[in-house]
């Protein structure tokens, strides 16, 4: 019961944080948005002007707050995983309060044996035979208790093969002193082994930019590493959250669509050693496909992006994740690099992580690009099917002009022929 209150106050801790970089000073009641669309010009001039809130923070929490929650429950099913997603002081809390609870129960009930049976009343009688020597009193059944528990053993007080409800409490406490052991140890270990801590030195570029590459509009942000320990199978891939409406009219708010950055070539699974940017092409399957510069500011979406590795060291699993709202995504921009050659080794410069310098890019969409190199196309198209059709024409107008003239090369015969009979 004291770990289901506390993990439940624990769970109404963490939904009272919020997103400071994002803050929302207007709450509108949730409408679907056809009912917002008929809002007063006011409201939406407001709500307009609010920043666009994040569902992933920058450092990688997400800023999703489960409510009305009744089946708090199921929490305790999974009493091992409550523990270790407890936060560190409530861990400890937790852990010194199992131990002393432990404590004073087994100590309560050897102090009532040793009553029981009266051994209080012949504290001192050498003919008298307890069940633990040198009881006499609560305190010193409570710090039998403790070497029972914890096997110190200092010699003092020990049990007595006159005692077999004694015997059977030394057994019962053993054994539900390793379990408990076992519980407490393993949950502070895995607590302290977590590798949460590892995808702190996993780093995301505080923006991200759209430029050129290879003749392509791309989206790109950069990761890197801090560490010299590697990440095994490094992956990465991104997610585009935006509310969209469907052609029945159905609202999907956070609707999630994935960004390919390399899964069918293979170029999102990383060799992270030093920085990398990672690059999203912009065609015809991309949710950018006709976005524009003017058109990407008035946009409220946010591009989550996930890192996963498994730590060379442990072996487990991590995650790292970051976001990029409609502001924090530059136009026209390229990174800053960060890699020299120095002499035998090569040098990466932490300082120029974030950094971008702008180049030139144009302002349309890579629908508009592709629309205009397609046009562009056209007009030689046109001049070889016109010159095609012009030597068709000529052909035809050469055979009718041989035609005619074999013709009347036909008529002076036939005439030449009958003045010969006459």
């Amino acid at each position: 019961v004291f770990l289901f209150f506390v993990a439940a106050n624990v769970l109404e801790e963490d939904s009272m944080e919020q997103d400071i970089e994002s803050p929302v000073t207007i709450h509108q009641p949730k409408l679907p948005k056809q009912a917002r669309e008929d809002l007063p010009k006011n409201i939406s001039k407001e709500c307009a002007k609010r920043k666009i809130q994040r569902y992933v923070r920058k450092d990688g929490k997400c800023n999703v707050h489960h409510g009305n929650v009744r089946e708090t429950y199921r929490y305790l099913t999974d009493i091992f995983t409550t523990l270790v997603d407890l936060k560190w002081r409530f861990n400890l809390l937790i852990f010194v309060m199992v131990y002393t609870v432990t404590w004073l129960f087994f100590g309560m009930i050897w102090w009532l044996i040793a009553y029981m049976r009266g051994d209080m009343d012949h504290i001192g009688d050498s003919t008298w035979t307890p069940c633990v020597s040198n009881l006499n009193g609560f305190v010193s059944a409570f710090l039998f208790s403790i070497e029972t528990e914890t096997t110190i053993g200092y010699g003092y007080r020990v049990i007595t093969d006159k005692c077999p409800e004694g015997i059977i409490l030394l057994l019962v406490q053993s054994v539900l002193g390793s379990i408990v052991n076992a519980f407490m140890v393993g949950c502070m270990f895995v607590k302290i082994s977590q590798p949460k801590k590892r995808a702190e030195t996993l780093v995301f570029s505080t923006n991200a930019v759209i430029s050129m590459r290879d003749g392509k509009l791309c989206l790109m942000f950069r990761v890197g590493d801090l560490r010299n320990s590697h990440i095994v199978e490094a992956s990465i891939r991104a997610k585009l959250i935006k509310s969209k409406q469907t052609k029945e009219g159905e609202f999907i708010p956070l609707n999630q669509t994935d960004i390919n950055v390399g899964y069918y070539t293979g170029d999102d699974r990383l060799f992270l050693v030093s920085p990398l940017i990672i690059s999203h092409e912009i065609n015809q399957q991309s949710p950018f496909w006709e976005i524009s510069k003017a058109q990407l500011p008035k946009e409220e979406l946010e591009i989550v992006v996930i890192l996963e590795g498994m730590v060379e060291a442990t072996g487990m699993t991590c995650q790292a994740r970051s976001s990029y709202i409609t502001s924090e995504i530059l136009w026209g921009y390229r990174f800053t690099p960060v890699l020299t050659l120095e002499d035998g080794f090569y040098e990466v410069d932490y300082n120029s992580f974030h950094e971008t310098y702008e180049t030139n890019t144009p302002v349309h969409s890579a629908k508009e690009l592709a629309e205009m190199a397609s046009r562009a196309e056209l007009p030689l198209t046109w001049s070889v099917s016109s010159k095609l059709d012009q030597h068709a024409e000529l052909e035809t107008e050469e055979e009718e002009k041989n035609q005619e003239d074999q013709n009347e090369r036909n008529g002076d015969v036939a005439n030449l022929e009958n003045e010969s009979k006459v």
